[in-house]
């Protein structure tokens, strides 16, 4: 994992609870301490978070500096990709329920080619790209929109999510773990995604390579609950990501189909 993603991981996990121990977040990404600290270390000279004995907690503004508009650039031409192959995988004619974050935007892009379509959509960036386009019946989900991620989300979300049906179910995770299965940074995320889960007929995951072996703070749903997973192609490659074939061999084992883009 290189150290800028490695960087934006440790601080989406800081940001996941009030206070995190350097040995929690070594367990979580599979590093050791001393990387750990070093790597807080960096993100207090940011300003990003606030190191404390032992750990260190998210300071007020890491939240805003941390969210979407600061992601979206990350591995564009990566996401660029992986939004390609999420998109083949829909059906024209389908009801696809969209996913927030950085990489189902760029999926919304290629399946404008995929029309007709009807879309729903958990993410503001999302329905903007989506909008007034040919042959895609737009729907977006009501609910709260998250301060710095504009995802959907709370109650409204929850229960209007509950009264659909979707054929596919196009989902991004903050961490996939072979043990621990799928997991968010955000709780609320993490709920809407549970609720999605349970209304489509079919569940495509979409993560860049970093998410793998990674344990955010909130676990969303067994391995097995994903019908396909599509990720970059250094996901395999034990060098750059120590954790990448274990766990995808844990995701073939629990019946999940492998993609890479």
């Amino acid at each position: 994992m290189g150290v800028a993603n490695r960087l934006d991981l440790t601080l989406r996990l800081v940001q996941g609870t009030a206070r995190v121990s350097v040995a929690e977040l070594s367990r979580r990404l599979g590093v050791s301490e001393m990387t750990v600290r070093r790597d807080l270390d960096e993100l207090e000279r940011q300003g990003l978070v606030k190191r404390v004995h032992g750990g260190a907690e998210a300071t007020r503004s890491s939240e805003e500096e941390s969210g979407f508009a600061a992601r979206e650039g990350w591995q564009a031409a990566t996401k660029e990709r992986l939004g390609r192959a999420v998109a083949e995988l829909v059906p024209p004619g389908s009801t696809v329920l969209l996913d927030a974050g950085t990489t189902t935007v760029h999926v919304a892009e290629h399946l404008i080619a995929r029309a007709p379509l009807t879309v729903a959509v958990l993410s503001l960036q999302a329905a903007v790209r989506l909008a007034d386009r040919p042959g895609i019946r737009l729907l977006v989900i009501g609910g709260l929109s998250r301060p710095g991620e504009r995802s959907l989300v709370g109650p409204h979300a929850l229960r209007t999510l509950e009264t659909m049906a979707f054929d596919t179910f196009v989902m991004s995770i903050g961490g996939v773990h072979p043990r621990y299965g799928w997991s968010e940074f955000a709780l609320d995320d993490a709920a809407v995604k549970q609720t999605a889960l349970a209304q489509a007929a079919r569940t495509v995951v979409v993560a860049d390579a970093t998410k793998l072996g990674v344990r955010a703070f909130n676990r969303v749903a067994a391995l097995d609950r994903a019908d396909v997973f599509v990720t970059d192609t250094a996901a395999d490659d034990a060098a750059t990501h120590p954790q990448g074939p274990e766990t995808l061999a844990a995701l073939r084992d629990a019946g999940v189909g492998i993609v890479l883009a």
